[in-house]
């Protein structure tokens, strides 16, 4: 198949976790066939193992350290420090060498191709779940420009996000999206969230099977789950979640993982191992969605790129100055005994040396450890200190 090279599928990981999530998205994304690029925007925060295995899926991998630049989105992010990832996603818009790409979050998964996104229009994107006349920015179509791009920093100065993140800032940016073309209201199918799944039961197990994308929503994602590969059953802390459609695309996440991602970390001498095609069933989402075969073909991403050991050095292109990658040796692959696998992430992905705690980098560190769970209920996090920080801003 021929490349389309001036269209890109774009993802976005500011830590080792969403790193995870993003090799899981890009594998899905090879796996159906995709004639286009695939480029990720990493922060800083990513390891140099992450990146090494991101090489042999994404084409291209850009680190972004808006703290670290001088441009016009460092001065943005001073006076919204609140909305630094934000900031870190917008710079998909910088991507001007591609012509028009789509933005996929990292806790997706594609179950089919999806190339026909690219014969929609900036924004084409699907409805959210939770309020319909707004969408959801997990997935939507943009075209590259800098002109968007910088009056979508000077909208963020300006008038901040309505619920904190991106989805807020692009809705008020593109706030005709819900009244002046439906062309660009891409189906609920390219954007199926697993709340959604839970909310209205009965529309998934009578639509669910025509799903292009599902988006893991919330604050757990699959990498937080443990996995049992000889039963592929995925369990919490405390055993099998109670939603049995919800486990179900959490196992479909976990099977790509342990054979596509996996032999990444644990066997970097076979290569990049990626599914070649993805047959399905149209009966139902529980386990019809499989790979052909027991054992994953072996896949040479484009290039030359034949196994980790030749996959090229990345090309750490920061709007601003120069970072030189540090590798991060606590990011190891932890393996119970003979079947139970865990992504190897733990709580220090979002722990870095102390020559990058600038206030308002740490921050967005802080907000990241919040919202991924690990929360310092007797320390910084304590409901004294809470209420001293809401204190100082009512007086």
């Amino acid at each position: 198949m021929a490349v389309i090279t001036d269209q890109a599928f774009v993802t976005l990981a500011t830590s080792d976790g969403y790193g995870q999530g993003a090799l899981v998205l890009g594998s899905s994304l090879r796996g159906s066939q995709t004639t286009r690029i695939l480029v990720i925007l990493i922060s800083p925060m990513v390891s140099q193992r992450v990146r090494t295995a991101l090489a042999c899926v994404f084409d291209e991998i850009i680190v972004v350290d808006v703290m670290d630049s001088r441009d016009s989105a460092h001065l943005a992010l001073l006076g919204r420090p609140e909305l630094g990832v934000t900031f870190t996603k917008l710079h998909s818009w910088c991507l001007i060498k591609y012509t028009k790409c789509v933005f996929m979050d990292a806790d997706t998964l594609v179950l089919n191709n999806i190339d026909n996104l690219f014969e929609r229009e900036e924004l084409s994107a699907a409805p959210d779940p939770g309020w319909p006349d707004c969408f959801n920015s997990g997935v939507f179509v943009f075209r590259p420009s800098m002109d968007t791009y910088h009056r979508l920093l000077d909208f963020a100065v300006d008038y901040g996000s309505f619920d904190g993140g991106d989805q807020g800032l692009l809705n008020s940016f593109f706030s005709d999206w819900a009244t002046k073309d439906i062309h660009k209201h891409l189906p609920f199918l390219y954007n199926l969230s697993s709340v959604a799944v839970y909310n209205y039961l009965a529309a998934f197990k009578r639509f669910g099977s025509q799903a292009k994308v599902i988006h893991f929503l919330g604050p757990v994602k699959p990498w937080h789950y443990t996995f049992i590969p000889d039963t592929h059953l995925v369990l919490t802390d405390t055993g099998k979640p109670k939603e049995p459609h919800i486990v179900d695309l959490l196992q479909l996440w976990w099977d790509v993982y342990f054979s596509s991602v996996m032999p990444l970390f644990t066997n970097p001498e076979e290569g990049c191992i990626l599914p070649t095609t993805w047959p399905r069933s149209q009966d139902s989402l529980s386990t019809n969605w499989q790979n052909v075969g027991q054992h994953p073909e072996k896949y040479t991403p484009r290039g030359s790129l034949a196994s980790i050991e030749e996959c090229p050095k990345l090309e750490t292109q920061i709007f601003g100055e120069n970072y030189v990658p540090q590798p991060d040796p606590a990011f190891i692959a932890s393996r119970g005994e003979l079947g139970e696998l865990r992504c190897p992430v733990t709580e220090q992905e979002t722990e870095r040396p102390a020559a990058t705690s600038k206030a308002t980098r740490g921050e967005g560190m802080d907000r990241r450890k919040w919202e991924e769970g690990h929360i310092d209920y007797l320390g910084k996090d304590a409901f004294s200190n809470i209420q001293k920080k809401l204190d100082q801003f009512l007086q």
